[in-house]
């Protein structure tokens, strides 16, 4: 064991020498951002919990897509160097094993410090021994009634094929032994817990709400699936599979590409399994068959305490329970927009007629949007509704907008990006519902994918003038998440930015190339370069002895191109401040190579989700605002758009909302050269806290704004 942990501290070194850093590992760095929240002692025991589970969702969508690609390579023979030099089967082993070094420090963290504090929170999680004789006959009755027809115990052997057995579903493999059979007695058995049935079933008592997991239930009761047979051992697993595909599109017909489609969704659920969560102590003859079957080894598995759990998501079950609800973080009432006191008194049509509006979710409800397009759809000027569609809420207010303009004969068109991640499913189904009405929706544009957010309304008012009303945002339109996500977005009948809008349109809708956009920048067309451009220009101006500087808040920063060029500002002099949330593959502090560039991620209680460019321009600042991040799949492999603000004063809004995210230090996170994060020191200056600053923020202090 020593020698393998001295190459892999070797391989560690080996990372830290290059310039850049593994998207995967900075990835595993923000899960452990992540994991901090759940180890803030001022939230609740509910928040906490929440922020665990989160990390559980987040390493279930990593191992499906991100070691799902890993395996790609691997399986089909393809060579693949990671940003650290490492080939694939090498980078495979280390990133497993620094998979596992989290998952265990997330599981003792869960036993060793939350789980001892459930009972003075007015519940707990209990197996059978913690039951009264009288709970545990009501638990045994729930089982006898409820799950045990709900289960089918799936034999393998040599008479039935292997199972296929259910992608991030909780799973028992029970070893059985036939007293008859003398040369091969041992069978192995599957079991699925279905994934209808509650994770937990709740038992009131005086001391609070017991909560029994649904797999404990099952465990004690599986001798009932095998009668006058010897069980072995019963073991519990879970298992992640290679989610990550993409699609073959063509010009062919629009049916191909939907029947394309839903097949890929069903190999998500089916594709080769990449980590395995196993109870501890497994059984060595299940678990030699498993691996032979799966082609995995030891690194996919990581072994889990009994007292602990497998999959901390099911943990959302106890956290939105109706009796704790109270002791949740409540989100406060948003306030109203800086340039719309009127909101809820004034028509936003006349007000637009005359000002911009840029609106920063959750501190601003995004009521203005939707209330926009749902007004749009029943007025009878309107003559027509564009909108691109990521990610949208269920029973969504926006789809329901768009089906009632046009049942009211507007033009609706509707990009409807089916390719959304994880949400292809609701997707289709409500692009196929607008498609019904009578809308006119596209599923995508070839091979990319359509992550802009854009809508465009027409409407000829009573005096025949025609005006175009636009949004562009950072986020998506679903009115569920706005009240999450901390996004940008901006309201505007400005023609400079409804011409841009329009062509870019026509772009992605029909067959268009236009010249130039004077506000946007786009992807997959130029935005790289002009990026660059942007950050050359800073560095030719701090060469020449001019003030200069960048500021940057976005999500993930992976792009070597654009990497490279931030290196070579702050070579050149330039400042240059990066506020990234997730995944960073730039090194920062790095002598004679980005000793001018500091990196900030803020992990909090509303995820950051704004993207904010911001370039000095020798105090003229450029200020673009928009849907892409800078990675490669964002400037090659999507349609995104970047808008540049040319209201001052909505300017200014965007810089103090960097200027206060560069201050904050209750959320904030530095980070070292290495690629790891500490938490921002306060220095004995008063906690400065953005989640509650936001609500607070005036137009004297926009106004008064400063970046460098």
């Amino acid at each position: 064991m020593s020698e393998f942990w001295t190459q892999h501290n070797k391989l560690t070194q080996q990372i830290e020498q290059s310039n850049y850093i593994s998207r995967d590992l900075s990835w595993l760095q923000f899960n452990y951002r992540v994991l901090d929240q759940a180890k803030d002692v001022n939230r609740s025991i509910f928040d906490r919990l929440k922020f665990l589970s989160i990390t559980a969702s987040n390493l279930d969508e990593f191992c499906t897509i991100r070691l799902g690609s890993l395996y790609n390579y691997i399986d089909f023979g393809k060579e693949r160097v990671d940003y650290s030099g490492l080939r694939e089967e090498t980078y495979r082993k280390y990133l497993l094993t620094e998979l596992k070094r989290y998952t265990k420090e997330q599981g003792e963290y869960y036993v060793n410090v939350l789980k001892p504090l459930f009972e003075s929170n007015g519940f707990s999680i209990c197996t059978y021994k913690n039951l009264s004789i009288e709970n545990a006959r009501q638990v045994d009755e729930y089982f006898r009634s409820i799950i045990f027809p709900m289960l089918t115990p799936m034999v393998f052997d040599n008479y039935h094929t292997f199972p296929v057995l259910m992608n991030n579903r909780l799973l028992f493999g029970v070893v059985t032994k036939a007293p008859t059979e003398i040369q091969n007695p041992l069978r192995i058995s599957f079991i699925q817990v279905p994934n209808n049935l509650p994770r937990f079933y709740e038992i009131t008592t005086e001391r609070g709400i017991q909560f029994v997991p649904v797999e404990e239930i099952i465990r004690y009761n599986v001798h009932h699936l095998f009668r006058n047979i010897e069980v072995q051992s019963v073991n519990l697993f879970r298992i992640n599979r290679n989610g990550d595909f993409t699609l073959d599109e063509t010009d062919e017909i629009e049916s191909n590409f939907l029947d394309e489609l839903r097949t890929k969704l069903r190999q998500r659920r089916t594709g080769r399994v990449v980590r395995m969560e196993i109870q501890e102590n497994p059984d060595p003859w299940m678990l030699r068959l498993l691996k032979i079957q799966w082609d995995i080894d030891d690194y996919n598995i990581s072994q889990t305490p009994p007292e602990s759990l497998i999959d901390f998501s099911g943990l959302m079950r106890i956290i939105g329970h109706k009796e704790f609800k109270g002791k949740r973080f409540q989100i406060p009432a948003p306030v109203k927009p800086l340039n719309f006191p009127e909101q809820g008194t004034a028509d936003l049509f006349d007000v637009l007629k005359e000002r911009d509006i840029l609106l920063h979710h959750p501190y601003n409800s995004m009521d203005p949007v939707i209330e926009l397009v749902e007004k749009a759809a029943d007025d009878p000027h309107t003559l027509s509704i564009k909108i691109t569609i990521y990610r949208v809420a269920k029973e969504s207010r926006i789809t329901n907008a768009l089906l009632k303009a046009a049942e009211n004969g507007k033009h609706v068109s509707v990009l409807f990006e089916v390719k959304a991640r994880f949400d292809e499913e609701n997707n289709l189904r409500e692009a196929q519902r607008l498609q019904k009405a009578g809308c006119f929706v596209i599923y995508g544009v070839n091979s990319l994918k359509t992550h802009t957010k854009l809508l465009l309304i027409v409407r000829k008012d009573e005096d025949d003038k025609v005006y175009r009303y636009v949004h562009l945002s950072s986020g998506n339109y679903n009115e569920t998440t706005s009240r999450l996500y901390a996004d940008v977005g901006l309201l505007t009948t400005k023609d400079v930015y409804a011409n841009d809008v329009s062509e870019f349109f026509n772009v992605i809708t029909g067959h268009s190339q236009p010249s130039a956009y004077r506000n946007l920048i786009t992807a997959p067309r130029d935005m790289r370069i002009q990026l660059c451009n942007l950050v050359r220009k800073e560095a030719e101006n701090a060469k020449n002895g001019l003030k200069s500087g960048i500021v940057i808040k976005f999500n993930s920063l992976q792009d070597k191109e654009l990497i490279d060029e931030l290196y070579a500002a702050s070579q050149a002099g330039v400042p240059i401040k990066l506020i990234v949330r997730g995944m960073c593959c730039l090194r920062p502090g790095r002598k004679g190579l980005s000793e001018n560039i500091q990196v900030i991620s803020i992990v909090g209680e509303y995820l950051e989700h704004s993207r904010i460019y911001y370039f000095h321009n020798e105090g003229n600042p450029k200020v673009y605002i928009g849907s892409a991040d800078a990675m490669v799949r964002s400037f090659d492999r999507r349609i995104e758009s970047l808008f540049m603000l040319d209201d001052e004063f909505l300017r200014k809004q965007a810089m103090n909302n960097l200027a206060y995210n560069l201050r904050d230090n209750v959320n904030s996170y530095v980070m070292k050269e290495d690629g790891t994060y500490v938490v921002k020191a306060q220095n004995g200056e008063a906690p400065f806290n953005i989640h509650k600053e936001f609500f607070h923020v005036t137009r004297e202090i926009v106004m008064s704004a400063k970046l460098f």
